[in-house]
């Protein structure tokens, strides 16, 4: 397989360059990312209309992930319940090395071919439950490790990978390659796959929470009220939509805990 992940990057010499050099160049490399994710969209397309009549009937996401690809979809997991006001097992981030990864480096973690799948059964899959399989390198033997078994074992399986025609790949029902070139440092893989990764997940999670009903109109109605800055948009929301002042907009969301059920007595 090429590792295009791992090829030279573009530029050379970056220790000699001005400040405003650097991040012309890292600005001009990020510009190819959106377009990468584009190419790729039929792929993302196919997995998420794959993935939506599985989670209506209840079942749920797994992400699997090593590194800054484990990270960045613990990341959006993490950030669907205050969002979309779901249970914090409905998307599961999992990541080699645990919690204790997400913060340091935990050696060796990605390269146990078994653990990957062995962490998902902790949640005791089921044939509705889909898992993607998250790696710039498409290689890493964690995340290929648990897309095999959970293909073998009758979950859908997607993968998110930067390279061609890779180990991942093969193993993924749904594979979505996006093949943004080397990277500006070489080989770090958190620059431009990790942005294309975090624009794909943004893609995937946004689009079925839609379809699963967590939005009307533009608004995150089902939003939880963890902090005053959500309390004030939720609020903003019922003003809006009922013709109330913002006290009153205020205390009925209060009174109710959500946009979504203050809106529902008022048809």
């Amino acid at each position: 397989m090429k590792k295009i992940t791992e090829q030279s990057s573009r530029y050379d010499h970056l220790e000699q360059m001005s400040v405003a050099e650097l991040l012309q160049h890292i600005n001009d490399e990020d510009a190819l990312v959106a377009a990468a994710v584009r190419q790729a969209m039929p792929q993302i397309n196919a997995l998420v209309e794959a993935i939506e009549p599985r989670m209506k009937r209840g079942g749920r996401l797994f992400y699997v992930g090593a590194g800054t690809s484990g990270r960045l979809g613990v990341l959006d997991a993490s950030e669907l319940p205050p969002t979309f006001g779901i249970s914090e097992d409905w998307v599961v981030g999992i990541i080699a090395g645990g919690d204790e990864a997400l913060r340091h480096a935990v050696e060796k973690a990605e390269d146990d071919e078994e653990q990957g799948w062995c962490e998902v059964l902790a949640y005791v899959p089921d044939a509705d439950d889909s898992v993607i399989g998250i790696a710039a390198s498409g290689t890493t033997p964690y995340v290929v490790g648990a897309v095999r078994k959970a293909k073998e074992n009758g979950l859908l399986t997607g993968c998110i990978t930067s390279n061609p025609d890779t180990p991942l790949a093969e193993a993924a029902d749904y594979p979505i390659e996006t093949i943004v070139g080397p990277e500006f440092v070489t080989g770090s893989s958190r620059m431009k796959s990790g942005t294309a990764q975090k624009m794909v997940l943004n893609m995937i999670s946004t689009t079925l929470m839609i379809r699963m009903g967590r939005v009307e109109g533009n608004r995150m109605v089902k939003m939880q009220l963890t902090n005053a800055k959500l309390v004030d948009r939720g609020t903003r929301m019922i003003r809006e939509s009922l013709g109330l002042s913002y006290d009153e907009a205020r205390q009925r969301l209060l009174d109710a805990g959500s946009v979504d059920r203050v809106l529902k007595t008022q048809k």
